[in-house]
């Protein structure tokens, strides 16, 4: 657990009634000065992704592809990953993170520009090509557990060891951090946006919904993986509820998320649509990207353009569809798998 006197994490509550046992941490919403801080050095330290336009099969006009799989960890978890790490270096001086995979590549770039050290603690079950990166990284990475919930219930026994703990979703300056591809999105197309925003642990809609606050023009959509619906379904109880998880290729969206987090809250007062993408829409968006638009995108960073690929989304009127594709780093063989059947 992060440091007591630590603004963002704070102190559990040794809350029995947690997920899996899991302590209710008492995380705090983000601020405008996070906002503020996180887009100093998201822009110091990132280029902007492009924006490119694509024709979709069944889709109406031109889709606006917003290219968060050129990040140079292959995901847009790198932005609230800058963020954290810069404000937990002067008062915890080590972080620790459990991730699917995006996020702790997203902390090792951080922690090397930054000079902060950290430690990765990802599922012994994570994609063969995300834990590659991170041996190439150099990072200081730990393989524990079947899945993420269990990654993350080792990284908390590590974080109360005295280091910060950095939560790829809950966290105010990791949700602070994501809100800077918002800020990007109205530079290079406007405010008059439906913007699909893939959702996990709702790190990322949570910032897009910090941006689109004081924009009245976007329409913001949340799209999970129907195996998955943590998000939305507590939005929907008003509260943190376990769901069933199923198997799925969109391995950065699986599973329940933290109890007590903030993300449901802080989306839910702007998600505009919540829409949930099957599998067999997952695999065909993939295999489009690849072999109509040239990409490689992992399935958690195709399912804005599964949803419009199935006629689960709509634009709203007056506005360009742009979704947020959001990763790369898909094994090899499962990509080789998804291009050769179907």
């Amino acid at each position: 657990m992060a440091r007591e006197d630590d603004p963002g994490t704070g102190t559990a509550s040794g809350d029995p009634g947690g997920r899996g046992g899991l302590p209710v941490r008492a995380v705090r919403e983000p601020t405008p000065d996070d906002v503020t801080a996180a887009r100093a050095v998201v822009t110091a330290h990132l280029r902007p992704t492009p924006v490119v336009p694509v024709r979709l099969p069944g889709v109406e006009g031109e889709v606006l592809l917003k290219l968060e799989s050129l990040q140079p960890t292959g995901s847009f978890k790198v932005r609230g990953a800058l963020a954290a790490v810069a404000a937990y270096a002067a008062s915890a001086g080590r972080v620790v993170t459990p991730s699917a995979g995006n996020a702790a590549l997203g902390v090792a770039f951080a922690a090397a520009r930054l000079g902060v050290p950290a430690t990765l603690v990802v599922p012994e079950t994570a994609s063969a090509a995300k834990v590659a990166a991170l041996r190439e990284l150099g990072a200081d990475l730990v393989l524990h557990g079947a899945d993420y919930e269990e990654a993350e219930r080792h990284a908390l026994a590590l974080a109360a060891e005295g280091a910060a703990l950095v939560s790829p979703y809950n966290d105010p300056h990791v949700i602070a951090g994501q809100s800077t591809v918002g800020d990007e999105v109205g530079d290079q197309v406007g405010d008059d946006v439906t913007l699909l925003v893939p959702v996990g642990g709702g790190g990322l809609v949570a910032g897009c919904a910090l941006w689109a606050a004081e924009r009245p023009g976007v329409h913001l959509v949340g799209v999970e993986s129907a195996a998955s619906p943590a998000v939305s379904s507590a939005v929907r109880a008003g509260r943190i509820v376990t769901v069933e998880v199923g198997p799925t290729i969109a391995d950065g969206l699986g599973g329940n998320i933290e109890p007590g987090s903030v993300t449901p809250a802080v989306a839910g007062r702007r998600v505009d649509t919540w829409v949930q993408v099957p599998e067999d829409l997952l695999r065909t968006a993939v295999r489009l990207l690849a072999t109509r638009c040239g990409l490689v995108v992992e399935g958690a960073g195709a399912v804005g353009v599964a949803a419009l690929l199935g006629g689960l989304v709509e634009p709203a009127p007056g506005t360009a569809p742009v979704v947020l594709v959001t990763g790369r780093n898909i094994a090899p063989a499962l990509l080789a798998e998804l291009l050769t059947t179907g």
